[in-house]
């Protein structure tokens, strides 16, 4: 699978290591803002030992038709800004490049744009593209439907640095229905971060913890979200939209 990926800050420079290990993806070429690293080789950016030929390219000095034309890529991961998708969108979705954005806000004219190009290609938008996240708040949601008179409570720990609610947090309460006093944020020392719902019964209590450990979490989703896209027709999809069809027959 031939990959394209825009953005290239911590997070996707983690997410272009785990591409480039990965036997059945082909990291074709780096996208960034800015002209730092231009024309550099991804693995040597990174110090890996690959054969990989990708390497860094700027929207200041590359025209996105002419780079999506000789150097075709299956599929397109954002991990830019809010605003990138208007950069190379319209472009990717006129050759069918299927589009993953990891963006972690949009507004609501953002996500209109989206879905107008869903008319044309196959787009995936998650705020926190990490599987276990993901299935944290499917099974969390699952759970509720269960039993919707559950007293529930969302913890998010991180480092002491970070400042206001987790964004993840705020999504996994919007996913639930909760209000914002139903999460709870504690600071201390370095905590990568850590996420937990707790449903609190009469006379039990059943925790669901994601943990992160590193950036490289998001490569992994992203992998995941990519195999799984590749059959479908074009269209607007969340994770729920991955997760449903694999757990058919199951339940």
């Amino acid at each position: 699978m031939k990959i394209g990926l825009i953005g290239f800050g911590n997070t996707g420079k983690a997410v272009a290591s785990v591409l480039i290990k990965k036997e059945n993806f082909d990291l074709m070429w780096v996208l960034r803002k800015t002209p730092k690293q231009e024309k550099r080789n991804v693995s040597e950016i990174l110090e890996l030992e690959s054969d990989n030929e990708s390497y860094v390219y700027s929207l200041e000095n590359t025209n996105i038709e002419k780079l999506f034309d000789d150097m075709p890529v299956d599929v397109i991961i954002d991990f830019s800004s809010e605003h990138g998708i208007y950069s190379y969108g319209e472009a990717a979705a006129d050759r069918n490049i299927r589009i993953i954005s990891a963006i972690s806000h949009y507004d609501k004219k953002e996500i209109e744009f989206l879905k107008e190009l869903s008319n044309k290609t196959t787009v995936f938008w998650s705020p926190n593209i990490t599987l276990g996240i993901n299935y944290l708040i499917f099974a969390a949601k699952a759970l509720k439907n269960i039993a919707p008179f559950v007293d529930i409570e969302i913890v998010e720990e991180h480092f002491r640095q970070k400042h206001g609610v987790s964004g993840t947090a705020i999504k996994m309460a919007e996913a639930l229905k909760l209000k914002p006093s139903q999460i709870n944020s504690v600071r201390a020392g370095g905590i990568v971060g850590r996420h937990q719902v707790i449903f609190g019964f009469e006379y039990q209590t059943i925790r669901l913890t994601h943990e992160s450990i590193s950036r490289e979490a998001f490569g992994n989703g992203v992998t995941f979200v990519a195999e799984n896209l590749m059959d479908k027709p074009p269209g607007y999809y969340q994770y729920e939209d991955v997760f449903k069809p694999l757990l058919k027959g199951t339940i």
